[in-house]
């Protein structure tokens, strides 16, 4: 009988003792996992940034975003590491997060101000402003952004491939910010606010001389100025 409690002591000694060696495993961090599972294994920025870059083709960004974001904080050192920054700026853009994409461009711009990509890089700062371009009737600040973006685009790599699709969207740019001009000067012409109308004809006619609208805005400057002159 002695035998059996003490075999009995025995075994509830040690069953205690891995609990406690248990509980000292779960309390630091992911100890537990490490010790049952072994490290994980890190993988060279090579992998990690073809693992990214297929996240990316299929459009799993969080996963493309957490490998990008490894490369940076892993290898800061390592030529993936400034291309894994860019694309994290790609992956907001492809999510339509456009002003989060821009201000990430832009950081880029400024880290890396001599990097062959800031051609690519200034054509999407122009890009995050244009694909929220708005309608003629409504304010055009996008517009406006999006057309100084490319216009600095044009004039500083005027021969980059990108500087030659900027220049098909300034067009668009322009088109958009005169057809506003002629929006509202002809909504003051109908309120019969001929002074203010006519601000915005001759706005249109001298800033916008070559994308369509020059002759309607001449038209409606010159019975802005009879109506005016009738006063």
């Amino acid at each position: 009988m002695g035998i059996f409690k003490h075999k009995k002591f025995v075994r509830s000694y040690f069953l205690g003792l891995l609990c406690l060696l248990g509980g000292a495993l779960l309390l630091n961090s992911c100890a537990p996992l490490e010790w049952l599972l072994g490290k994980e294994e890190e993988k060279p920025p090579s992998e990690l940034m073809e693992q990214a870059m297929e996240d990316l083709g299929r459009g799993y960004y969080k996963a493309a975003t957490e490998a990008f974001q490894k490369i940076k904080d892993r290898y800061p050192y390592s030529k993936f590491a400034i291309v894994a920054e860019m694309k994290m700026a790609d992956t907001l853009f492809m999510q339509s997060s456009y002003d989060e994409a821009y201000d990430a461009y832009k950081d880029f711009e400024k880290l890396h101000p001599k990097n062959p990509s800031i051609p690519y890089v200034i054509y999407r700062e122009g890009m995050c402003h244009f694909k929220q371009m708005k309608s003629i009737d409504r304010d055009q600040m996008h517009s406006m952004r999006a057309k100084e973006d490319f216009g600095r685009l044009v004039k500083r790599f005027p021969k980059s491939v990108y500087a030659a699709r900027a220049r098909m969207k300034i067009r668009r740019c322009y088109m958009d910010l005169a057809q506003h001009e002629l929006y509202v000067g002809q909504f003051y012409f109908k309120m019969k606010k001929y002074r203010a109308a006519a601000g915005r004809f001759r706005y249109a006619i001298e800033h916008y001389p070559d994308v369509g609208q020059y002759y309607e805005a001449l038209e409606y400057l010159g019975r802005c100025e009879k109506k005016l002159a009738k006063k």
